[in-house]
């Protein structure tokens, strides 16, 4: 399993924007083959902080979502969403279970 997370800062003035981008695409995404999870969520402590978290089947339903036509679309709509930094890493999982 492939997991991706990390944080966008964004500027909060383009919270609304950013908000219906990300709605399109995690509903474009979750339609995907080989994605198991796919979120964007707004920090509720820190304003203009996006949370990313993303579950896939494998590196070949990760890159596949590279190519989607949403995907890329959503690449050309981050340029105005007055985004100010990014740290996303991809994390490959060897095993799942409880926490406890």
């Amino acid at each position: 399993m492939i997991v991706v997370a990390g944080t966008i800062q964004l500027d909060p003035a383009h919270k609304d924007a950013a908000t219906a981008a990300a709605i399109e695409m995690m509903k474009a995404t979750r339609a995907e083959t080989g994605n198991i999870e796919y979120v964007f969520t707004w920090d509720l402590a820190e304003e203009g902080l996006v949370r990313v978290f993303e579950q896939w089947q494998d590196q070949a339903a990760l890159e596949a979502h590279f190519e989607a036509p949403h995907m890329k679309a959503f690449i050309g709509k981050m340029g105005t969403l007055g985004i100010k930094g990014m740290d996303v890493k991809k994390y490959e999982i060897a095993s799942v279970g409880p926490v406890r």
